[in-house]
Protein backbone atom coordinates (compact mmCIF):
# COMPACT_ATOMS: atom_id res chain seq x y z
CA UNK A 1 0.00 0.00 0.00
CA UNK A 2 1.52 3.17 -0.89
CA UNK A 3 1.73 6.37 1.48
CA UNK A 4 -1.00 8.39 -0.67
CA UNK A 5 -3.03 5.25 -0.06
CA UNK A 6 -2.70 5.81 3.59
CA UNK A 7 -2.75 9.36 3.90
CA UNK A 8 -6.00 8.96 2.15
CA UNK A 9 -7.77 6.56 4.20
CA UNK A 10 -6.78 8.92 7.30
CA UNK A 11 -7.98 11.72 5.85
CA UNK A 12 -11.32 9.75 5.36
CA UNK A 13 -11.34 9.49 9.11
CA UNK A 14 -14.14 12.04 10.48
CA UNK A 15 -13.99 13.51 14.22
CA UNK A 16 -16.65 11.23 15.28
CA UNK A 17 -14.83 8.65 14.41
CA UNK A 18 -11.80 9.68 16.01
CA UNK A 19 -13.60 9.98 19.13
CA UNK A 20 -15.24 6.56 19.10
CA UNK A 21 -12.11 5.20 18.51
CA UNK A 22 -10.71 6.80 21.67
CA UNK A 23 -13.56 5.57 23.88
CA UNK A 24 -13.45 2.54 22.60
CA UNK A 25 -10.03 2.12 23.43
CA UNK A 26 -10.66 3.29 27.12
CA UNK A 27 -13.35 0.82 27.43
CA UNK A 28 -10.72 -1.95 26.56
CA UNK A 29 -8.60 -1.01 28.69
CA UNK A 30 -10.97 -0.62 31.55
CA UNK A 31 -12.15 -4.20 30.95
CA UNK A 32 -8.19 -5.32 31.08
CA UNK A 33 -8.14 -3.28 34.38
CA UNK A 34 -11.07 -4.89 35.90
CA UNK A 35 -9.83 -8.42 35.05
CA UNK A 36 -6.76 -7.34 36.72
CA UNK A 37 -7.85 -6.02 39.77
CA UNK A 38 -9.67 -9.45 40.29
CA UNK A 39 -6.80 -11.60 39.53
CA UNK A 40 -4.76 -10.06 41.87
CA UNK A 41 -7.39 -9.39 44.33
CA UNK A 42 -7.93 -5.47 44.64
CA UNK A 43 -11.50 -6.32 43.89
CA UNK A 44 -12.66 -8.87 45.34
CA UNK A 45 -15.54 -11.59 43.50
CA UNK A 46 -18.12 -11.00 46.05
CA UNK A 47 -18.01 -6.84 44.91
CA UNK A 48 -17.92 -7.89 41.63
CA UNK A 49 -20.97 -10.24 41.94
CA UNK A 50 -22.74 -7.04 44.45
CA UNK A 51 -22.15 -4.98 41.25
CA UNK A 52 -23.39 -6.95 38.61
CA UNK A 53 -26.64 -8.16 40.70
CA UNK A 54 -27.47 -4.57 41.39
CA UNK A 55 -26.98 -3.53 37.37
CA UNK A 56 -29.42 -6.49 36.87
CA UNK A 57 -31.97 -4.77 39.31
CA UNK A 58 -31.30 -1.11 38.45
CA UNK A 59 -31.75 -2.70 34.57
CA UNK A 60 -35.20 -3.70 35.52
CA UNK A 61 -36.94 -1.28 36.36
CA UNK A 62 -35.24 1.30 33.89
CA UNK A 63 -36.38 -1.47 31.01
CA UNK A 64 -40.53 -1.56 32.56
CA UNK A 65 -39.92 2.34 31.99
CA UNK A 66 -38.20 1.84 28.86
CA UNK A 67 -40.79 0.10 27.10
CA UNK A 68 -43.34 2.44 27.74
CA UNK A 69 -41.02 5.20 25.66
CA UNK A 70 -40.48 2.89 23.34
CA UNK A 71 -43.50 1.99 22.45
CA UNK A 72 -45.07 6.05 22.12
CA UNK A 73 -41.82 6.75 19.71
CA UNK A 74 -42.64 3.43 17.46
CA UNK A 75 -46.55 4.11 17.57
CA UNK A 76 -47.11 7.88 18.05
CA UNK A 77 -43.85 8.94 16.78
CA UNK A 78 -42.98 11.28 19.34
CA UNK A 79 -40.18 11.63 22.52
CA UNK A 80 -42.41 12.17 25.20
CA UNK A 81 -40.46 13.92 27.74
CA UNK A 82 -43.95 13.69 30.27
CA UNK A 83 -42.92 9.72 30.96
CA UNK A 84 -40.38 10.14 33.73
CA UNK A 85 -43.10 12.44 35.71
CA UNK A 86 -45.79 9.27 35.16
CA UNK A 87 -42.79 7.22 36.67
CA UNK A 88 -43.34 9.74 39.33
CA UNK A 89 -47.14 9.60 39.55
CA UNK A 90 -47.37 5.98 39.91
CA UNK A 91 -44.76 6.29 42.91
CA UNK A 92 -46.68 8.93 44.74
CA UNK A 93 -50.30 7.54 43.75
CA UNK A 94 -49.45 3.68 44.30
CA UNK A 95 -47.87 4.65 47.80
CA UNK A 96 -50.68 7.08 48.92
CA UNK A 97 -52.62 3.91 48.60
CA UNK A 98 -50.33 1.48 50.59
CA UNK A 99 -49.93 3.74 53.31
CA UNK A 100 -54.31 4.79 53.49
CA UNK A 101 -54.63 0.78 54.11
CA UNK A 102 -51.24 0.08 56.00
CA UNK A 103 -51.64 2.66 58.17
CA UNK A 104 -55.28 2.43 59.18
CA UNK A 105 -55.35 2.53 62.63
CA UNK A 106 -51.12 3.44 63.18
CA UNK A 107 -51.23 7.10 61.57
CA UNK A 108 -53.88 9.68 61.13
CA UNK A 109 -55.62 9.98 58.38
CA UNK A 110 -54.47 13.20 57.15
CA UNK A 111 -50.70 11.77 57.41
CA UNK A 112 -51.05 8.91 55.35
CA UNK A 113 -53.43 10.36 52.40
CA UNK A 114 -49.90 12.65 51.73
CA UNK A 115 -47.26 10.54 52.48
CA UNK A 116 -45.75 11.54 55.66
CA UNK A 117 -45.63 14.91 54.20
CA UNK A 118 -46.37 16.33 57.71
CA UNK A 119 -43.45 14.66 59.34
CA UNK A 120 -46.36 12.00 60.66
CA UNK A 121 -45.69 8.24 61.76
CA UNK A 122 -42.23 6.74 60.62
CA UNK A 123 -42.62 3.63 57.76
CA UNK A 124 -40.96 1.51 60.24
CA UNK A 125 -43.95 2.64 62.94
CA UNK A 126 -46.19 1.31 60.16
CA UNK A 127 -44.16 -2.07 59.25
CA UNK A 128 -44.25 -0.84 55.65
CA UNK A 129 -42.62 -3.84 54.12
CA UNK A 130 -43.50 -7.36 51.84
CA UNK A 131 -43.84 -9.61 54.82
CA UNK A 132 -45.11 -7.34 57.37
CA UNK A 133 -48.12 -5.84 55.35
CA UNK A 134 -48.16 -7.66 51.66
CA UNK A 135 -51.56 -6.77 51.13
CA UNK A 136 -51.15 -2.81 51.69
CA UNK A 137 -47.87 -3.76 49.23
CA UNK A 138 -49.93 -5.37 46.74
CA UNK A 139 -52.88 -3.13 46.66
CA UNK A 140 -50.59 -0.40 46.31
CA UNK A 141 -49.06 -1.85 43.42
CA UNK A 142 -51.95 -2.07 41.61
CA UNK A 143 -53.10 1.31 42.29
CA UNK A 144 -49.92 2.88 40.81
CA UNK A 145 -50.81 1.31 36.97
CA UNK A 146 -54.24 1.94 37.38
CA UNK A 147 -53.90 6.06 38.54
CA UNK A 148 -51.14 6.26 36.04
CA UNK A 149 -52.77 4.86 33.14
CA UNK A 150 -55.88 7.02 33.72
CA UNK A 151 -53.69 10.30 34.30
CA UNK A 152 -52.00 9.15 30.72
CA UNK A 153 -55.50 8.78 29.19
CA UNK A 154 -56.44 11.85 30.07
CA UNK A 155 -53.42 13.94 28.95
CA UNK A 156 -53.98 12.16 25.71
CA UNK A 157 -57.56 12.99 25.58
CA UNK A 158 -56.74 16.95 26.71
CA UNK A 159 -53.55 17.33 24.96
CA UNK A 160 -51.96 15.02 22.63
CA UNK A 161 -55.03 13.64 20.56
CA UNK A 162 -55.40 17.47 19.19
CA UNK A 163 -51.63 17.74 17.83
CA UNK A 164 -50.99 14.08 16.98
CA UNK A 165 -51.93 15.55 13.54
CA UNK A 166 -48.94 18.21 13.99
CA UNK A 167 -46.01 16.28 13.97
CA UNK A 168 -43.73 15.34 16.14
CA UNK A 169 -42.12 18.58 17.49
CA UNK A 170 -45.60 20.08 18.45
CA UNK A 171 -46.23 17.44 20.80
CA UNK A 172 -42.48 16.74 22.10
CA UNK A 173 -43.03 20.20 23.04
CA UNK A 174 -46.44 19.93 24.84
CA UNK A 175 -44.95 16.57 26.42
CA UNK A 176 -42.14 19.40 28.26
CA UNK A 177 -44.98 21.08 29.41
CA UNK A 178 -47.04 17.98 30.95
CA UNK A 179 -44.10 17.32 32.61
CA UNK A 180 -43.78 20.62 34.24
CA UNK A 181 -47.52 20.64 35.33
CA UNK A 182 -47.74 16.93 36.87
CA UNK A 183 -44.30 17.48 39.07
CA UNK A 184 -45.70 20.63 40.20
CA UNK A 185 -49.40 19.65 40.59
CA UNK A 186 -47.38 16.39 42.69
CA UNK A 187 -45.65 19.13 44.65
CA UNK A 188 -48.61 21.03 45.47
CA UNK A 189 -50.04 18.18 47.40
CA UNK A 190 -47.01 15.71 48.64
CA UNK A 191 -44.50 18.80 49.17
CA UNK A 192 -40.78 18.86 47.47
CA UNK A 193 -39.51 16.99 50.27
CA UNK A 194 -37.60 13.93 50.01
CA UNK A 195 -39.09 11.33 52.59
CA UNK A 196 -38.32 7.82 53.55
CA UNK A 197 -42.04 5.53 52.75
CA UNK A 198 -40.95 2.01 53.16
CA UNK A 199 -39.79 0.07 56.10
CA UNK A 200 -36.20 -1.82 56.11
CA UNK A 201 -36.37 -5.16 53.78
CA UNK A 202 -36.71 -8.06 55.21
CA UNK A 203 -34.23 -10.79 54.34
CA UNK A 204 -34.89 -14.54 52.74
CA UNK A 205 -31.65 -16.27 55.28
CA UNK A 206 -30.05 -19.45 53.55
CA UNK A 207 -32.70 -19.37 50.86
CA UNK A 208 -32.28 -23.37 49.16
CA UNK A 209 -30.71 -23.64 45.46
CA UNK A 210 -29.26 -20.15 45.24
CA UNK A 211 -25.86 -19.81 45.91
CA UNK A 212 -25.87 -16.48 48.60
CA UNK A 213 -26.66 -15.86 52.60
CA UNK A 214 -29.85 -14.15 52.39
CA UNK A 215 -32.29 -12.51 49.56
CA UNK A 216 -33.59 -8.67 50.49
CA UNK A 217 -37.11 -9.34 49.95
CA UNK A 218 -38.14 -5.85 48.22
CA UNK A 219 -35.40 -6.44 45.56
CA UNK A 220 -36.78 -10.02 44.65
CA UNK A 221 -40.17 -8.31 44.73
CA UNK A 222 -38.78 -5.93 42.17
CA UNK A 223 -37.65 -8.57 40.21
CA UNK A 224 -40.31 -11.17 40.30
CA UNK A 225 -42.75 -8.21 39.41
CA UNK A 226 -40.66 -6.84 36.81
CA UNK A 227 -39.86 -9.98 34.63
CA UNK A 228 -43.62 -10.96 34.74
CA UNK A 229 -44.68 -7.67 33.46
CA UNK A 230 -42.06 -8.20 30.38
CA UNK A 231 -42.82 -11.68 29.72
CA UNK A 232 -46.42 -10.88 29.79
CA UNK A 233 -45.67 -7.83 27.22
CA UNK A 234 -44.09 -10.30 25.45
CA UNK A 235 -47.08 -12.51 24.86
CA UNK A 236 -48.90 -9.92 24.39
CA UNK A 237 -46.75 -8.73 21.16
CA UNK A 238 -46.03 -12.03 19.52
CA UNK A 239 -49.13 -13.82 20.42
CA UNK A 240 -52.67 -11.41 20.13
CA UNK A 241 -54.39 -9.43 17.70
CA UNK A 242 -53.85 -6.93 19.26
CA UNK A 243 -50.03 -6.99 19.28
CA UNK A 244 -50.29 -7.60 16.04
CA UNK A 245 -51.44 -4.68 15.33
CA UNK A 246 -49.49 -2.84 17.16
CA UNK A 247 -47.00 -4.32 15.23
CA UNK A 248 -47.99 -3.48 11.74
CA UNK A 249 -49.17 0.23 13.11
CA UNK A 250 -45.71 0.74 13.94
CA UNK A 251 -44.48 -0.81 10.91
CA UNK A 252 -46.45 1.28 8.66
CA UNK A 253 -49.36 3.34 10.21
CA UNK A 254 -50.92 4.51 6.83
CA UNK A 255 -50.82 0.95 5.61
CA UNK A 256 -52.54 0.31 9.07
CA UNK A 257 -55.00 1.88 8.13
CA UNK A 258 -56.35 0.73 4.58
CA UNK A 259 -55.69 -2.84 6.14
CA UNK A 260 -58.63 -1.83 8.18
CA UNK A 261 -56.74 -1.64 11.70
CA UNK A 262 -58.70 0.14 14.35
CA UNK A 263 -55.73 2.74 15.03
CA UNK A 264 -57.58 4.57 18.05
CA UNK A 265 -57.89 1.39 20.11
CA UNK A 266 -54.39 0.24 19.14
CA UNK A 267 -52.97 3.73 20.78
CA UNK A 268 -55.30 3.56 23.39
CA UNK A 269 -53.53 0.39 23.86
CA UNK A 270 -50.06 1.95 23.91
CA UNK A 271 -51.18 4.51 26.50
CA UNK A 272 -52.21 1.62 28.53
CA UNK A 273 -49.46 -0.35 28.26
CA UNK A 274 -46.78 2.50 28.29
CA UNK A 275 -47.86 4.15 31.41
CA UNK A 276 -49.15 0.87 33.61
CA UNK A 277 -45.58 0.00 33.30
CA UNK A 278 -44.17 3.11 33.94
CA UNK A 279 -46.40 3.50 37.21
CA UNK A 280 -45.60 0.09 38.48
CA UNK A 281 -41.47 0.92 37.45
CA UNK A 282 -42.22 4.34 39.71
CA UNK A 283 -43.62 2.51 42.54
CA UNK A 284 -40.75 -0.37 42.54
CA UNK A 285 -38.57 1.90 42.84
CA UNK A 286 -39.60 3.22 45.89
CA UNK A 287 -39.58 0.09 47.63
CA UNK A 288 -36.22 -0.49 46.72
CA UNK A 289 -34.79 2.77 47.84
CA UNK A 290 -36.66 3.07 50.93
CA UNK A 291 -37.39 6.75 49.79
CA UNK A 292 -39.44 8.78 47.73
CA UNK A 293 -39.06 12.76 45.79
CA UNK A 294 -40.87 14.58 43.21
CA UNK A 295 -37.91 14.48 41.04
CA UNK A 296 -37.67 10.76 40.90
CA UNK A 297 -38.86 9.93 37.57
CA UNK A 298 -37.33 12.99 36.10
CA UNK A 299 -33.93 12.28 37.45
CA UNK A 300 -34.74 8.59 35.52
CA UNK A 301 -35.57 10.21 32.05
CA UNK A 302 -32.00 10.40 30.70
CA UNK A 303 -31.14 6.78 31.49
CA UNK A 304 -34.03 5.61 30.11
CA UNK A 305 -34.30 7.67 26.80
CA UNK A 306 -30.10 6.01 26.79
CA UNK A 307 -31.76 3.07 27.19
CA UNK A 308 -33.90 3.65 24.35
CA UNK A 309 -31.69 5.20 22.10
CA UNK A 310 -28.15 2.27 22.88
CA UNK A 311 -30.97 -0.44 21.69
CA UNK A 312 -32.50 1.45 18.92
CA UNK A 313 -35.31 3.74 19.00
CA UNK A 314 -38.77 2.19 18.70
CA UNK A 315 -37.63 -1.30 19.26
CA UNK A 316 -39.32 -2.77 22.54
CA UNK A 317 -36.56 -5.59 22.69
CA UNK A 318 -34.02 -3.08 21.88
CA UNK A 319 -35.10 -1.16 24.90
CA UNK A 320 -34.61 -3.93 26.68
CA UNK A 321 -31.76 -4.65 25.89
CA UNK A 322 -30.19 -0.99 26.12
CA UNK A 323 -31.74 -1.40 29.97
CA UNK A 324 -29.36 -4.29 30.47
CA UNK A 325 -26.32 -2.86 29.19
CA UNK A 326 -26.95 0.59 30.88
CA UNK A 327 -27.63 -0.88 34.09
CA UNK A 328 -24.19 -3.11 34.29
CA UNK A 329 -22.46 -0.31 32.97
CA UNK A 330 -23.75 2.34 35.88
CA UNK A 331 -22.92 -0.48 38.59
CA UNK A 332 -20.00 -1.67 37.40
CA UNK A 333 -18.28 2.19 36.80
CA UNK A 334 -18.04 2.15 40.45
CA UNK A 335 -15.08 0.21 40.54
CA UNK A 336 -13.02 3.58 39.08
CA UNK A 337 -15.40 6.64 39.78
CA UNK A 338 -17.50 7.68 42.50
CA UNK A 339 -21.47 7.30 42.90
CA UNK A 340 -22.53 10.56 41.67
CA UNK A 341 -20.88 10.69 38.55
CA UNK A 342 -21.38 6.77 37.47
CA UNK A 343 -24.37 8.13 34.98
CA UNK A 344 -21.32 9.42 32.84
CA UNK A 345 -20.28 5.80 31.94
CA UNK A 346 -23.37 4.88 30.44
CA UNK A 347 -23.58 7.84 28.54
CA UNK A 348 -20.02 7.72 27.58
CA UNK A 349 -21.22 4.14 26.53
CA UNK A 350 -24.33 5.22 24.30
CA UNK A 351 -22.03 7.89 22.66
CA UNK A 352 -19.80 5.11 21.59
CA UNK A 353 -22.79 3.36 20.25
CA UNK A 354 -24.49 5.79 18.28
CA UNK A 355 -20.86 6.31 16.59
CA UNK A 356 -20.68 3.08 15.36
CA UNK A 357 -24.00 1.65 14.95
CA UNK A 358 -26.15 5.24 14.61
CA UNK A 359 -29.25 2.87 14.97
CA UNK A 360 -28.76 1.26 18.11
CA UNK A 361 -27.37 -1.88 19.01
CA UNK A 362 -30.98 -3.37 16.91
CA UNK A 363 -29.81 -1.35 13.79
CA UNK A 364 -32.96 0.81 13.95
CA UNK A 365 -35.38 -2.04 14.44
CA UNK A 366 -38.95 0.30 14.99
CA UNK A 367 -40.98 -2.34 15.21
CA UNK A 368 -42.27 -3.37 18.84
Amino acid sequence: MSTVDVRGRVSDVTGQELVGAFLLLGIVVLVFDLIRQVVVGELSAGLLRSYLWSGIVDSLYIGLAAIGLSMTYSILRFANFSHGDLITTGAFSGWTVAYVIGGAGVAEFSSRILLRADGGAPPGALEMDVLANPLAIVLGLIASAVVTIAVALAIDRLIYRRLRDEGGIPLLIASVGVALALRYLIALFYTTDSRGVVGSAPEWEDPPLLPVEAIDLHEATLVFSAVALMLGVHLLLQYTKLGKSMRAMSDNKDLALITGIPTERVIFATWVIGAGLAGVAGYLIVLDRGTIMINLGWFLLLLIFAAVILGGIGSIYGALAGSLVIGITINLSLVWIPADMNEIAAFALMILVLIFRPDGLFSGVETA
